[in-house]
């Protein structure tokens, strides 16, 4: 097992090299000698995946890139100074690559935001267009208890759709908290009174003894492990609430297998590219799931198995993270993930290691 010390370095690096000059922060970069030539290439914005990155930025002490990336948002997103939205991913120029709606980009991005000046709100508003521009985009696409318009969750697999009034427990998560964290830098009442309907949504989503995955007028009553982002970093609720427990109870029984932390039952998506094909022969553990474990059990006071998830990754590592873990040393995983390296920052936070 590589140090602790020794991969917090590591992923200082990785994270730095996944920022571009003109701001944008890719998920992973492939020109770099070591990127596995086998595996797909990552060389795309995700805004939630930077999102996150600016918020490991911010406690690992590595500076300027937030700044830099909030400034790629509102000057390059292709369609953002109209929409207000964030889509799928962009290429580093900020042309949309894929043009689905995820709600949940534009809450994070807020967050992101709010996360990074959190000790003196008055220097947000430096982005305050980008700030407005994004709390109202999420607001106009809001109807009462749903949104108007197709929705794409955060694995990209799944959609929503407005005459089914149906939305992903995640991102509602996402956007709740970041049109409060908007109101907490720019005070607007239509900003929380549309929190406060999602939150009001987000209560029904608790069916049959854990948070599913979507709830309408059709259920997806599927458990995913991406429901921990009601626990952190969107704090919709306490990691001791009971709901929350029995959230975690479900994700432990059925997707913790062998100590590696899956994305949700029946996962074929393994990363790996053949002749520009998709092999889709099954996903493996995602360390990034291992430490957003690690992360609620920090919470929660559960130093125990905080540590327990998160050395599981470092004892099938050499510093560099993949975006998957596979037992059976055939397949090849994109490696480093940043977003990997980002949650093992975090996490390494909680736990003390920062």
């Amino acid at each position: 097992m590589v140090s602790i010390e020794r991969t917090i370095e590591i992923s200082k690096k990785v994270i730095k090299d996944c920022c571009i000059e003109n701001g944008a922060i890719v998920a992973a970069n492939a020109t770099k000698n070591y990127y596995p030539p086998t595996a797909k290439h990552y060389f795309y914005v995700w805004p939630r995946d930077a999102s996150y990155t600016c918020v490991a930025a911010d406690i690992a002490g590595i500076g300027d890139i937030q700044e830099n990336f909030f400034n790629w948002c509102l000057e390059r997103a292709e369609d953002f100074k109209e929409t207000g939205l964030f889509f799928e991913k962009y290429y580093v120029n900020g042309l949309k690559a894929l043009g689905k709606f995820q709600p949940d980009q534009t809450g994070t991005i807020l967050f992101a935001i709010w996360h990074h000046y959190q000790r003196d709100l008055e220097k947000a508003c430096e982005f305050k267009n980008l700030i407005i521009k994004a709390a109202n985009g999420l607001c106009d696409k809001w109807d009462t208890d749903h949104f108007n318009i197709v929705t794409n969750d955060l694995w990209e697999e799944r959609h929503t759709f407005p005459d089914l009034n149906e939305n992903f427990t995640y991102s509602l998560a996402a956007c709740i908290k970041g049109l409060e964290c908007a109101n907490d830098i720019i005070p607007d009442k239509k900003w929380l009174a549309v929190a406060k309907q999602m939150r009001e949504q987000l209560e029904k989503h608790f069916v049959d003894g854990f948070f599913v995955r979507s709830y309408g007028k059709l259920i997806d009553g599927g458990i995913d492990t991406s429901m921990l982002g009601i626990v952190y970093p969107f704090k919709i609720y306490e990691a001791n609430d009971p709901r929350v427990i029995s959230t975690v109870n479900e994700i432990e029984k059925r997707l913790v297998i062998n100590g590696g932390v899956h994305r949700y039952d029946f996962d074929e998506y393994d990363g790996w590219m053949y002749n520009e094909m998709h092999r889709k022969k099954g996903a493996g553990a995602w360390p990034l799931l291992n430490f957003w474990m690690s992360i609620c059990c920090s919470i929660k006071g559960d130093k125990t198995n905080a540590e327990r998830y998160y050395k599981w990754v470092l004892d099938r590592t050499n510093g560099y993270i993949p975006e998957q873990i596979f037992e059976n040393g055939i397949q090849v995983s994109v490696c480093p993930l940043m977003w990997s390296h980002t949650m093992f920052i975090i996490s390494s936070k909680f736990l003390g290691y920062i």
